[in-house]
C-alpha cells in the first residue's frame, strides 16, 4: 500500500481511440497526488505508462508527450503556495518526478500535487490502459518502495462529425464575376466536388473550391465527404443562379413568357415592357433596331441622325430641337427661308468666314471680324447711354487717341507719343505734371523738382524771373535783391560772415546796433544825432573826429 493517494483526470473527460487514416486522436492526463494521513518524507515517484497498440496500451510513443508538474503547500502559510517539480523521460515508457532540492522533502496533509501529460496521442485500440506508480518515502524503519495502479478508459473512436455549410460566395452570378464555394468540415474526410460534366477532388486541409470557368447558368454543385476508415460518405448540394443565363438551345411550341431577349457574343437586349419593347446594346445603353423601313405613327426619340456617325445629328431637348454635326458641335439649318419669332443664338455671321460676325454675351454684344479681332460698327449715328471702350481715335491712324487707364484718361498722339489736349479752359482740382510752359517754345516754364519748383526761361535751362505783386515765402535763397525797374538800387549777398553789400544807398530814419543799450543814429533835417541808453534815459554819445572823420575803405 501506498503512502500516497493516486487519482487520474482526463481532458476529454473520455479519451478516444486513434484511428488509422484521421488526424490522431489527442488528450490530457493528469495524475494528482495527495496525502489524507501524516507527513510522508518522499524522494522521487514514478509513472509507468503501458506503450503500444493494444487496448492496454495508453499510446504508441511517450516522446510526443509534454510532462510538467507542480507541488502545493497549503498548510504552510495563509495562502497555497505552488512550486514546480522536476519530471524527466526515464526510458522510453517511464516519467520520473523529483523535488526540486533532489533531496528527501516531506509531503504534508492536505498538501497535493499535479503530474500533466500533456499531448497524449492516444493508442489505436479502445480499451483499459493501467499505468503503474512507484513511489520512494522513508520511514521509521528505512526506505520504503510501494506500488499503485491507476486506469485511464481509452472510448472507441466516433463517426467523423459529417461536413456542414456548404455554401456559394455568391448566390447571383453576373457575367465575368468569379465563383468560390466553401465549407466546414473535419479534416478526416476526403472531399470531392460534382457539377454537370464533371468533377474535381479537394486537396487534403482545403476548405474551398472555385470551378476554373464560372457557370454560365444555373447550375447545381455537390460536395462528397468520404471516410477513408469506413467509406461513409455524406452529400451537400448548393444551386448558383446566374443572372443572365446561356441556353444551348431553346424551343417553344406555344410561345415564350420572358421579361427580355439578350444575345450570347453581341449582348444586344430586347425587353418587353407593359407598351412595346426597349433595344438596349451590350453596356445597357439605348440601342439601334436595324431595319429597311419602318411604318409608324409617331416617333418618340432622343435623336434623329444619317446612317454614318459623321452625319448630322437633330435632338430634341424640352424646349425644341437642337442641330448638330457628327462631331458634336452645332450644325446648320439648310433652308430657302425661316420664320421665326425671334432667335436665340451664341452668334450672327455673313456667309462667308471672313465676313464680320456679331456674338451676343451676358452683357449686350460683341461686334467682330472674321478672323475674331474687333470689328467696327459704321452707321450715320450712335444713340447711346454711354461707351466702354479701351481707347477713342479719329478715323486715321495718326489721329489721336484717347486711352482710359484705371486712373483717369491718357491722351497721345497717333505714335503713341503724349499728345496734347486743347480747349478753351479746364477746371480740374489738381495737375500732376513735369513741367508747365507758354503756348510758344520760347515761353518761360516752371519745372517741379521734388524740393520745390524751378523757373526758367524758354529754351533751354537759364532761370527765368518770376512776376508778381506780392509774395509770402518762409525765406529767401538768394545772390542779390533789386529793385523791379532799370537802375534801382540792388543787394549783394557776400561770402560767408562777410554781411552784404548795398549799391544805390540807404535811406533810413535811424539805425540801431543789434542790442536795445546800444547806441543808435538818428536822421534829421539838421544832420546826425548819435545818442545811447544811460540809466533807461537817452543821452547824446560822445564821438571821436576820427571815428566821424576815417571812414573805412
Amino acid at each position: 500500500m501506498t503512502a500516497l493517494t493516486y487519482t487520474i483526470l482526463t481532458d476529454p473527460t473520455s479519451l478516444e481511440a486513434s484511428v488509422d487514416g484521421r488526424s490522431p486522436s489527442t488528450g490530457t492526463a493528469y495524475l494528482v497526488v495527495t496525502n489524507t494521513r501524516q507527513t510522508v518524507p518522499w524522494l522521487r515517484i514514478e509513472v509507468k505508462v503501458p506503450v503500444g497498440d493494444g487496448a492496454g496500451h495508453l499510446t504508441r510513443d511517450i516522446s510526443t508527450i509534454k510532462p510538467r508538474g507542480e507541488y502545493t503547500d497549503t498548510q504552510s502559510g495563509p495562502q497555497a503556495a505552488t512550486q514546480p517539480v522536476i519530471v524527466q523521460p526515464q526510458g522510453t515508457d517511464v516519467f520520473q518526478v523529483t523535488t526540486q532540492s533532489g533531496r528527501l522533502e516531506g509531503f504534508a496533509p492536505g498538501d497535493y500535487m499535479v503530474l500533466t501529460l500533456e499531448n497524449v496521442t492516444v493508442a489505436p485500440t479502445a480499451g483499459l490502459a493501467v499505468l503503474t506508480v512507484t513511489e520512494t518515502t522513508k520511514t521509521s524503519r528505512g526506505w520504503q518502495t510501494s506500488h499503485a495502479a491507476v486506469p485511464v478508459v481509452k472510448a472507441a473512436p466516433k463517426e467523423i462529425p459529417a461536413p456542414r455549410d456548404f455554401r456559394p460566395d455568391k448566390a447571383l452570378l453576373d457575367a465575368g464575376e468569379s465563383l468560390r464555394l466553401s465549407w466546414d468540415g473535419s479534416n478526416d474526410f476526403s472531399y470531392e466536388i460534382r457539377f454537370p460534366g464533371g468533377h474535381a477532388a479537394i486537396p487534403g486541409g482545403t476548405r474551398t473550391w472555385s470551378p476554373a470557368e464560372a457557370p454560365k447558368r444555373a447550375t447545381t454543385y455537390i460536395l462528397v465527404a468520404t471516410d477513408p476508415t469506413t467509406q461513409k460518405q455524406h452529400f451537400l448540394t448548393t444551386t448558383v443562379q446566374v443572372r443572365y443565363p446561356v441556353l444551348e438551345t431553346l424551343t417553344a411550341t406555344t410561345g415564350i413568357d420572358t421579361p427580355w431577349v439578350q444575345g450570347t457574343a453581341d449582348k444586344g437586349r430586347v425587353t418587353f415592357t407593359g407598351t412595346g419593347v426597349g433595344i438596349f446594346n451590350n453596356s445597357g445603353g439605348q440601342g439601334t433596331v436595324t431595319a429597311d423601313r419602318a411604318d409608324l405613327n409617331g416617333v418618340n426619340t432622343e435623336w434623329v441622325q444619317g446612317r454614318s456617325t459623321d452625319d448630322g445629328k437633330v435632338t430634341f431637348p424640352k424646349d425644341g430641337l437642337d442641330v448638330r454635326q457628327g462631331s458634336g458641335a452645332w450644325g446648320t439649318v439648310h433652308a430657302d427661308r425661316a420664320d421665326l419669332n425671334g432667335v436665340n443664338t451664341e452668334w450672327v455671321q455673313g456667309r462667308s468666314t471672313d465676313d464680320g460676325k456679331v456674338t451676343f454675351p451676358k452683357d449686350g454684344l460683341d461686334v467682330r471680324q472674321g478672323s475674331g479681332a474687333w470689328g467696327t460698327v459704321h452707321a450715320d449715328r450712335a444713340d447711346l447711354n454711354g461707351v466702354n471702350t479701351e481707347w477713342v481715335q479719329g478715323r486715321s491712324t495718326d489721329d489721336g487717341k484717347v486711352t482710359f487707364p484705371k486712373d483717369g484718361l491718357d491722351v497721345r498722339q497717333g505714335s503713341g507719343a503724349w499728345g496734347t489736349v486743347h480747349a478753351d479752359k479746364a477746371d480740374l482740382n489738381g495737375i500732376n505734371t513735369e513741367w508747365v510752359q507758354g503756348r510758344s517754345a520760347d515761353d518761360g516754364w516752371i519745372s517741379f523738382p521734388k524740393e520745390g519748383l524751378n523757373v526758367r526761361k524758354g529754351a533751354g535751362q537759364t532761370w527765368g524771373t518770376v512776376f508778381a505783386d506780392k509774395a509770402d515765402v518762409n525765406s529767401v535763397i538768394t545772390s542779390q535783391v533789386q529793385g523791379s525797374g532799370e537802375g534801382k538800387g540792388y543787394i549783394q549777398f557776400l561770402e560767408q560772415d562777410k554781411g552784404v553789400r548795398i549799391f544805390g544807398g540807404v535811406s533810413a530814419g535811424w539805425i540801431r546796433g543789434l542790442n536795445d543799450d546800444e547806441a543808435w543814429i538818428r536822421f534829421n533835417e539838421k544832420g546826425i544825432w548819435v545818442l545811447k541808453n544811460q540809466n533807461g534815459k537817452r543821452e547824446s554819445a560822445n564821438v571821436g573826429c576820427a571815428t566821424v572823420n576815417d571812414r573805412p575803405a
